[in-house]
């Protein structure tokens, strides 16, 4: 499945394994996804072209300071006819929502976004409605332009599975880049939404040994207790991780986790939830630093298949 999205995309789209396979993880897991980078390097072609390999409904919207909560969620507007009100969805019913620069937005309309991302739907007057599966946001902010912006708070952050980054193209894909031909619409669908949804039934059918469940939760304790974090991981980071291992075998054809499933998506899912003390970052502490810090700090379970 992964390798056929992956030659799809790749018509338009140079490199970006990693951010591929990420975002892959985050649909089969019903996580959602923050990418954090400057402009121009992929992030809206990303978005569109995954829905076209996927034949999901797409929606984009771009995040103002101006934007309400009804422009996402949708409104109720009174019907003579029917002699009541009538909701009238908006853009956020979709499967993918690419929701651009979701930094320069009102913290007010930020927030419609939380119970969508967590619970799979939004209540209207009292009403709710739910929305259909898969449902992912992929989130850009540019860490850059700061000027203008409402900075995500925790608890939004929290909501995103993963935060990643598209990072600028090697030379030699830098000179493919230049010779693209091929448009976003040259890309076939190669899933279907049924076998979208029958792959995250069956993602969730992965084996996680015990020890393996206590290396996670052992991980993510561990950025709690560090001496240099301020605010570490939250419950619902370990069942990103735990959810992410499974879908990552999945995806590459096992059916259980391994150690390394875990550790090698620590980082994505982990790093955007910590923040580090101040002195730490006076004495010049990074992030990527301690979170290599965290993953040697933690005994790896002998797990035998």
């Amino acid at each position: 499945m992964l390798n056929s999205i992956k030659k799809e995309i790749k018509k338009t789209l140079v490199g970006k394994d990693h951010a591929i396979d990420s975002i892959m993880i985050a649909l089969l897991s019903g996580g959602h996804v923050l990418i954090e980078d400057l402009p121009g390097l992929g992030k809206t072609t990303l978005a569109k072209a995954f829905s076209a390999a996927l034949n999901c409904k797409y929606s984009r919207i771009q995040f103002t300071p101006d934007l309400m909560p009804s422009d996402l969620i949708g409104i109720s507007v009174y019907s003579r006819e029917k002699q009541a009100f009538v909701f009238h969805k908006g853009p956020l019913f979709t499967n993918i929502l690419l929701a651009d620069e979701i930094n320069r937005t009102s913290p007010k309309t930020q927030s419609s976004l939380l119970e969508a991302m967590e619970e799979a739907q939004v209540t209207i007057d009292g009403e709710t409605h739910y929305l259909e599966k898969p449902f992912l946001v992929i989130a850009t902010e540019n860490p850059i332009e700061l000027q203008g912006t409402f900075p995500l708070p925790e608890a939004q952050l929290d909501r995103f599975m993963m935060r990643i980054s598209l990072g600028y193209p090697s030379s030699q894909e830098e000179g493919e880049i230049l010779t693209l031909k091929e448009s976003l619409e040259a890309i076939q669908a190669v899933v279907q939404r049924d076998e979208l949804i029958k792959a995250m039934a069956e993602m969730e059918k992965v084996y996680v040994d015990p020890a393996i469940k206590t290396y996670i939760v052992n991980l993510v304790r561990a950025s709690r207790e560090h001496e240099a974090i301020k605010l570490g991981a939250s419950p619902r980071a370990s069942v990103h991780l735990f959810n992410g291992a499974r879908a990552k075998a999945y995806l590459e054809g096992r059916n259980y986790v391994l150690a390394s499933d875990v550790s090698s998506l620590y980082e994505t899912i982990i790093a955007h939830r910590l923040i580090i003390k101040g002195e730490a970052l006076y004495r010049g502490i990074s992030l990527k630093n301690l979170i290599l810090e965290i993953i040697g700090s933690v005994e790896v379970p002998k797990v035998v298949r």
